[in-house]
């Protein structure tokens, strides 16, 4: 999957939520009139003809005064235009240029990044008519669309399609297991890295967000072999807890690009969050393979089975992906944290892992014996032949008479099934049913 990013900017209230919700196809972000409802940001994977890239959606702030408010959202104009690979700048034709809208075609105008101009609400010849006015700003790539009822997005798409590179360029750390540290910003992050490797590679401080870059080091120690990718949040921010939080997500998503497997930090007396919960989903799309780490286990106040409560509660949260190892860990007393990378390997090998046709079938057969799939329109649903696909992630195909049938609990049924006979923990499963 590639790592390309794209960021979705312009001033409250232009429909940005509206585009954003249409090109992942889900209604995720607020979406309402009053400006400023879009507090969290919002992330996601958008697809389009073939090819995958980040979504992010800046959301308009609602500052206590005016004059704030153009700051902040010219300071989140910075950050997207700082960390993604491109833009799209979206205006309204209804309401046509405003003051906000120039003083951020200002600040993008600047940039050597692609923008995209998209001007929405064009949902008549008028409205095409009245927003020739925004070719005055400046920009090549202009586009009139709406993002309620979807027309023009699609060469939006196409024109940002066609930057993504298909294949991705090797690096000298081809082949070696990447994992990526990530979670929150003061989670551990740093302090985990420098515990394994044994010397301060970063900065560690109690101020949130003091790491600036995603950070590759080679561990080599013990007979092991790996790159461990520190991600975090933003240096000098720090007084900025939204902005932090938004860097640290970016910064968090490329680097899950990179890595086979993710190590997600918790802080044990905060258990976990919604934007953990939005992280690690992400992290299951993307098919990664994933660790859960609860740091500062050490600081917790124990009482008989706290770790056992613990976990039973965090795969609640978690489900319906639970089968993933949890480690209770702390950085300080260096308790468990080797442990942390062993799992890790085995989650890496576990992704690795290709099963043998014969094996699986004799196996899975055997699982469909036991317990049919339901009748389809008076017709027996028959499961004929599975075979494992050829990808990173590990995906399988099952061969049968209705693949369109089988419902979510069947699938989930066979998905159990598979994890109980092949070992496949802290890895996501791909299942897919075709026409024999």
């Amino acid at each position: 999957m590639s790592g390309f990013t794209v960021a979705i900017v312009g001033r409250p209230n232009v429909g940005k939520s509206t585009f954003f919700n249409r090109l992942l196809e889900q209604r995720k972000a607020i979406v309402d009139d009053v400006s400023g409802v879009t507090r969290d940001r919002q992330y996601g994977v958008a697809e389009w003809i073939g090819k995958t890239f980040n979504l992010i959606d800046t959301g308009g702030f609602v500052p206590d005064s005016e004059d704030v408010f153009e700051r902040e959202i010219r300071k989140q104009v910075l950050i997207a235009v700082e960390e993604a690979n491109a833009l799209i700048f979206m205006v309204d034709s209804a309401t046509g240029i405003t003051l906000l809208d120039e003083a951020m075609a200002e600040v993008l105008r600047r940039t050597t990044k692609p923008v995209f101009l998209a001007v929405n609400k064009v949902d008549n010849s008028d409205r095409l008519l009245e927003a020739t006015e925004f070719y005055s700003l400046g920009f090549d790539e202009i586009f009139f669309l709406s993002s309620m009822s979807g027309s023009g997005t699609g060469e939006l798409l196409d024109a940002v399609c066609a930057l993504i590179p298909d294949d991705q360029p090797e690096d000298g750390e081809e082949g070696l297991p990447k994992f990526a540290i990530i979670g929150q910003p003061n989670v551990g992050k740093s302090s985990l890295l420098n515990a394994l490797i044994g010397q301060e590679r970063t900065i560690v401080s109690d101020i949130a967000g003091t790491t600036r870059d995603t950070i590759h080091t080679r561990y080599t120690l013990f007979q092991k072999d790996f790159v461990l990718i520190d991600t975090a949040g933003i240096r000098r921010k720090t007084k900025v807890h939204e902005d932090l939080e938004f860097y640290s997500v970016i910064r968090a998503i490329k680097a899950m690009d990179e890595a086979d497997v993710c190590l997600l930090m918790l802080d044990a007396s905060n258990g976990i969050t919604a934007q953990d919960l939005n992280i690690f989903s992400l992290a299951v799309k993307k098919g990664k393979g994933i660790v859960v780490l609860v740091n500062k286990w050490d600081l917790l106040e124990k009482e008989t089975n706290t770790a056992k409560t613990y976990e039973k509660e965090l795969k609640e949260r978690l489900a319906p992906f639970t089968d993933l190892p949890i480690l209770f860990i702390s950085v300080i007393d260096k308790t468990r944290i080797f442990r942390a990378v062993e799992a890790a390997l085995e989650v890496y090998d576990n992704r690795q892992r290709k099963i043998p046709t014969s094996e699986l079938n004799e196996v899975m057969l055997k699982a469909v014996e036991s317990y049919h799939p339901p009748v389809v329109r008076g017709h027996p649903l028959k499961i004929k032949y599975i075979t494992q696909l050829p990808t990173p992630v590990p995906s399988f195909a099952f061969f049968c008479n209705f693949p369109d049938d089988v419902k979510q609990p069947y699938k989930n049924y066979l998905e159990n099934k598979l994890r109980e006979s092949f070992q496949f923990t802290g890895v996501p499963l791909r299942l897919f049913f075709r026409k024999k």
